[in-house]
């Protein structure tokens, strides 16, 4: 009986393991971070115009993401693209784009608390950005004039799970 509670005990731990959630802002969760964009109204009608057509011509925007904590090595990418008026997420993962052009493209970074307290919608991006608790490179201005998509996508780290090691570099 002892065996078998053991033996139980260890299985728990390593189907537990295996449904992980991925580092925040990993190559995996920002994959998860695409598939929640595209599930989320406010991101794909409220950037599905004005926004989303500023891309200097080539059809894309990328937004980088990272943990300030876990440094800038560690960049993820999402590239959204505009279909049937609406901003589609069709990539997110890995960094592709090696350069930014930041007149249409983002970079932003928090620490790993400032990203769990605006995932919780404790603030949006106006205090976010004021407060300097979100760290951002990229056309201001615009992000100004979508606040409600733009307080959206700062939710989507409280939609994701998310484990608090740094990813890999």
């Amino acid at each position: 009986m002892k065996y078998i509670s053991l033996s139980l005990a260890a299985l728990t731990f390593v189907a537990t393991a295996a449904h992980a959630a991925p580092p925040m802002m990993s190559v995996a969760w920002t994959a998860q971070a695409c598939d929640a964009w595209n599930k989320d109204a406010t991101l794909t009608d409220g950037l599905g115009d004005k926004w989303i057509k500023n891309d200097a011509g080539r059809g894309y925007k990328i937004i980088k993401l990272y943990r300030t904590e876990c440094g800038e090595a560690t960049q993820t990418e999402l590239k959204i693209v505009p279909k049937d008026g609406k901003a589609i997420c069709v990539y997110g993962g890995a960094v592709q784009t090696p350069t930014m052009n930041y007149d249409v493209d983002y970079t932003m970074h928090a620490t790993t608390e400032r990203w769990d307290e605006m995932g919780a919608g404790e603030y949006g991006p106006m205090k976010a950005m004021m407060f300097g608790r979100l760290k951002f490179t990229g056309p201001k201005m615009e992000a100004m004039s979508v606040m409600g998509p733009f307080e959206a996508f700062l939710r989507l780290p409280g939609k994701i799970p998310g484990d608090k090691a740094c990813p890999a570099k």
